[in-house]
């Protein structure tokens, strides 16, 4: 295939209408994921292909797989696989903090079944529903040293009769002498690598070659309930790895830097997938990742050593980087992509003033593979999240009370719907000996995919994000926009971030509160905060009630944003405000218990608890009342 086909000129807004003039289909894509990882052998086999860090400290050592290595192994990898009974239909379960086996694992479980990645640090509960649902008999996980929780996982699952086979990975650049495989009752142990170094490096001949084959079971949510596993296709994960590729301004020498945790599929498409079609080195960071306060000191050097091009994260990381001092000759950088929440300007300004870089912001979900939409540095919209990718469409519609949808206006803000190539065929239902049943659970549509944001969408395809529809603050039955109140906000030169939740209200139901958190040395209040806001925002209803300032605001373990625990502070200030005067009352605290805010009130003996309980009904939160 024509590299002129593969690789169309894509870095501009103009260049769309060119790029779909040719059918996705005649680009001439690999089919699945394990050809994709044999072409970049067969292309660049003495090129390297990944450099894996121990960890930040260590940032000058580090393990090295070329092209044809990495094929190799994984090819290995999944022989392994097949002699433990994992069939193109099988899942195999993935517990473990990013390291180089790691990296082969997960693309070795796509060549010979379904990778089904899972965060180690969910709940056990959460663990064991996900791995229920994937039907997995199959646990990769971490070794002790590589991480203790990796066998707790596996001691959990096998005892619930969920896993009988499990294989461990060890550290990036452990020592070669393998001390004898733990015991866990009821699951058969052993170190992926022994078992790998028996097979030959011939490539699997019986892997999945169908673009419709699930490829990947991505957990969703888990931090509003029950976590949800998202079925990937193999054709929903080259042709967002493509799109992602084809739409970088990068060449193939430039190298990628890659530290998001491989449970997300932003680390899989954006920092394994696309640099594998391109073939582009990609250098991983440690177990940590981003939380490795190491790789924070040692940043711009690391980006020297290894002449760094480009980068993804989230606002909070390059809030931090921004006030690291540059100490090295970081001219390789040109790329840094910011995305999983609103990109702060205050962020954008500061990490600019400290490296010369301009962020740019991208738009994804895991139910639609992973990315979405990109900006350009050279050409920015503000705020804008970037425009649609090659071959997915983009539109707003009005959600009508029934379910039904209708159209709107190019410009008019609605529900973002998305459908393309990308798009994914559903979620687990549930497991049969036919296969996994897979379902939209209302998010599906005749191939279109909603979002739950609501956004408008310009005559070019650029998307522009205003909130999520679940978000919205309803004040006196008074539809609020939490965007408008953090966009006030954020306007503020000493504010990094911003959240606007719902604070319960005896009588308008609820009201719009705001946390934020600010700049090294700050001095201004959230009273200062709340008065700036109430300038700004374009309707009175809108005006935050209060500002809080906080260290951090909440997140999910891939940096999103994670709003539950600050409607439970909210909560809890509306109810100790209430209860101020009432006798009798210990504490009052907010929390979160399985994805929903819940206020605890503990009360003395002496306290009246039937005129707590009058007062705490007027207020629309859950809550539990316990007297000593």
């Amino acid at each position: 295939m024509s590299a002129d086909l593969l690789w169309p000129p894509c870095q501009s807004p103009n260049d769309l209408p060119a790029v779909e003039a040719l059918p996705l289909e005649r680009r001439g894509l690999p089919s699945c994921t394990y050809d994709l990882v044999l072409r970049a052998a067969n292309l660049w086999p003495d090129r390297t292909a990944i450099t894996v860090l121990p960890d930040g400290a260590n940032y000058a050592s580090s393990a090295q797989r070329t092209f044809a290595q990495l094929a190799a192994d994984v090819a290995r990898a999944a022989k392994v696989l097949r002699q433990c009974g994992v069939t193109p239909s099988d899942a195999v379960l993935l517990i473990s903090p990013n390291c180089e086996e790691l990296i082969t694992a997960t693309l070795a479980a796509q060549a010979a079944g379904i990778a089904a990645p899972i965060n180690g640090s969910l709940s056990s509960e959460h663990v064991a529903q996900l791995a229920r649902l994937s039907g997995a008999r199959v646990l990769i996980t971490a070794a002790p040293e590589l991480d203790p929780n990796g066998l707790q996982h596996a001691t959990d699952l096998a005892a619930a009769g969920l896993i009988d086979t499990v294989l461990l990975l060890r550290p990036t650049l452990a020592e070669s002498v393998v001390c004898p495989p733990p015991v866990v009752p009821g699951a058969s142990v052993a170190y992926l690598s022994t078992l790998a170094a028996a097979h030959d490096a011939a490539p699997l001949t019986d892997g999945p070659a169908d673009p419709q084959q699930l490829a990947a079971l991505f957990h969703t949510g888990g931090t509003t309930g029950t976590p949800k596993l998202a079925a990937h296709t193999h054709g929903n994960e080259v042709a967002d790895a493509w799109m992602v590729a084809v739409n970088a301004d990068l060449d193939e020498t430039a190298v990628v830097f890659a530290a998001l945790p491989l449970f997300h599929v932003n680390a899989l498409i954006v920092t394994l997938l696309a640099p594998l079609l391109r073939g582009q080195p990609v250098v991983w960071a440690g177990p940590q990742g981003y939380r490795d306060g190491a790789l924070y000191q040692n940043f711009w050097r690391i980006v020297e050593h290894y002449r760094l091009a480009a980068m993804s994260a989230v606002p909070t990381v390059y809030a931090v980087l921004a006030q690291i001092p540059v100490d090295a000759d970081i001219s390789t950088l040109t790329s840094a992509v910011s995305g999983a929440s609103a990109l702060p300007d205050t962020v954008r300004r500061d990490f600019f003033n400290a490296t010369g870089v301009s962020l740019v912001e991208g738009y994804g979900l895991t139910e639609a593979t992973c990315a979405s939409a990109r900006s350009f540095a050279d050409q920015p919209r503000p705020g804008s999240v970037g425009q649609r990718m090659p071959y997915q469409r983009v539109k707003t519609v009005d959600v009508g009370d029934d379910g039904t949808w209708r159209d709107l206006p190019t410009g008019e803000v609605g529900t973002l719907v998305i459908n393309g190539p990308n798009v994914f065929p559903g979620y687990v239902a549930a497991r049969t000996d036919d296969g996994y049943v897979l379902e939209g659970r209302g998010t599906l549509r005749d191939g279109w995919l909603d979002t739950g944001d609501l956004a408008r969408v310009d005559d070019e395809g650029f998307i522009y994000l205003t909130g999520r529809a679940k978000d919205l603050i309803i004040r006196g039955g008074h539809n609020i926009d939490p965007a408008l109140i953090e966009d006030a906000l954020l306007a503020h030169c000493d504010v990094t971030a911003a959240a606007a939740v719902a604070r319960p209200d005896a009588h308008s139901g609820e009201v719009p509160v705001g946390f934020v958190t600010l700049r090294p040395g700050a001095e201004v209040t959230g009273e200062d905060l709340r008065a700036f806001a109430a300038t700004r925002v374009s309707e009175r209803a809108a005006a935050p009630k209060t500002v809080t300032i906080l260290d951090a605001l909440p997140v999910t373990d891939i940096g999103k944003p994670y709003k539950v625990p600050l409607r439970a502070i909210a909560a809890e200030h509306a109810l100790t405000e209430t209860l101020a005067e009432q006798p009798g009352v210990l504490d009052v605290s907010g929390q979160v218990a399985d994805g929903t805010p819940i206020v605890l009130i503990n009360l003395d003996s002496s306290a009246d608890r039937v005129a707590v309980e009058r007062l705490v009904k007027s207020f629309p939160v859950n809550h539990e009342i316990h007297q000593r």
